[in-house]
């Protein structure tokens, strides 16, 4: 029997779990679309769908809780004021999980998860913006 056993544990401890889903759930929140294995997309997938809802309520509690899971205030910002209203018609089913392959080396399947009616844009925006502005202090100089 298989009772209380609701969720992967992923070979690591609570801490590290904890840890790993909030790097996870930001960069899924900053980029829209993230390439991990499919058991790690699996689980990242229940908590970017609760993270997404407390972004649909909107008020202080619910930043709060969402500022307490997440490691980077701009991820609770984009949160609140961007993915929020986009998804404010939809009950549920925010991400998908798109199976990829498997990886070259450990045979590990892949998958990607993204948002459903994500920003093609969004992806790499920040690497954009980041080399721009490198390549503009370089010109002052």
């Amino acid at each position: 029997m298989r009772h209380a056993r609701g969720y992967r544990r992923l070979n690591r401890t609570h801490e590290h779990r904890k840890a790993l889903f909030a790097n996870m759930a930001g960069s899924l929140i900053e980029h829209e679309q993230i390439k991990t294995t499919l058991p790690k997309a699996k689980e990242l997938k229940r908590v970017i769908d609760k993270l997404i809802t407390l972004g649909k309520k909107g008020d202080l509690h619910a930043r709060r809780i969402a500022a307490s899971q997440l490691k980077e205030d701009k991820d609770v910002a984009k949160l609140f004021e961007v993915l929020g209203p986009r998804y404010k018609d939809r009950n549920g089913g925010y991400s998908r999980v798109l199976k990829a392959g498997f990886r070259y080396g450990d045979m590990a399947p892949m998958a990607i998860i993204e948002l459903v009616d994500r920003d093609p844009a969004a992806k790499g925006a920040a690497d954009k913006a980041r080399l721009e502005a490198e390549e503009a202090m370089a010109d002052e100089e």
